[in-house]
């Protein structure tokens, strides 16, 4: 579709009546008006030579002030008749594209009630995604850096295919979610070919300028206890474990970033860690405990 196309027309015969009798009603208070008008004219000029009531003249000015608020009201009536019968016609607010119909012709529509489609914008395509509020000034200074243009800062992959277009921080949200401690971050990338469709699910993949390696383990071999993390490490030359204190960064997917407390070489129990114990013995075998080397975030 294309900005200002006409999208659907809804019956004016309702509007159209109710338009005619609001400018019908505003001829009448005109009318009314100019009578009034020249009432007053003529009281004032008669006031003059004291040769009419005073009271007649005060009604005669309350008249005249009522009549003018009356065309007031009823060049307001006409105006929000005017804006129904114009709404009628539904335009295209942009550029993109429309989905299925959700009606029919001729059925009943409720302004406020009865949706009649979606529209989407093609090009460029937005993506939000939600970081951990601890990200927050990292990707403050990432918006108002070199990302503001199209570079490989943010990619978007889908099904391990990355997409061709980079994109940039459109916006981040006003406030961090207090349950979830995270906060949205907007991106908007290109879309020429019009490969991006509106609720698609994809990942985002955010470049890494950090010269250093880190570890990355299954999300579920970590344990949580007042706040703080813990990891079962096998003791070497030994099949019992040990409590080791970590510090997790950043959730990729199903694994998580260690920054602390594990190193190249450990063997970590992945299954059944709700049930061990510090000294716990382990039988060590493909499933039970898994050893994980460093890898780039």
């Amino acid at each position: 579709m294309k900005k200002g196309q006409q999208l659907y027309s809804i019956d004016q015969q309702q509007y159209e009546a109710a338009y005619q009798q609001s400018l019908a009603t505003l001829a009448i208070q005109e009318a009314n008006l100019v009578k009034a008008q020249k009432d007053v004219e003529r009281y004032r000029e008669l006031d003059k030579h004291d040769a009419v009531a005073k009271q007649l003249v005060d009604n005669a000015e309350a008249n005249y002030e009522a009549g003018k608020k009356q065309v007031e009201a009823a060049r307001a009536t006409v105006r929000s008749v005017q804006t129904n019968v114009r709404y009628t016609t539904i335009n295209a607010p942009f550029d993109g594209t429309i989905g299925i119909s959700q009606v029919r012709l001729g059925a009943a529509v409720s302004a406020g009630q009865t949706v009649l489609n979606t529209v989407s914008s093609d090009n460029p395509v937005a993506a939000d995604f939600s970081i951990d509020q601890k990200e927050i000034d990292r990707f403050t200074q990432l918006n108002a850096g070199s990302t503001r243009t199209l570079d490989s800062t943010f990619r978007l992959a889908f099904n391990g295919k990355v997409y061709p277009y980079a994109g940039k921080i459109r916006l981040i949200d006003r406030a961090v979610n207090s349950q979830t401690g995270t906060i949205i971050v907007r991106l908007e990338f290109p879309n020429p070919d019009n490969a991006l469709r509106a609720g698609m699910s994809g990942t985002i993949r955010v470049l890494n300028n950090a010269a250093q390696k880190s570890i990355v383990i299954p999300y579920k071999a970590v344990t949580e206890q007042l706040g703080e993390y813990f990891v079962y490490v096998v003791k070497v030359d030994s099949n019992k474990v040990t409590q080791q204190r970590v510090t997790v960064g950043k959730q990729v997917s199903r694994n998580v970033v260690i920054h602390h407390g594990l190193k190249d070489g450990d063997t970590i129990v992945t299954e059944g860690v709700q049930n061990l114990r510090e000294g716990s013995a382990i039988a060590i075998n493909t499933g039970t405990a898994e050893q994980k080397k460093p890898v780039n975030k």
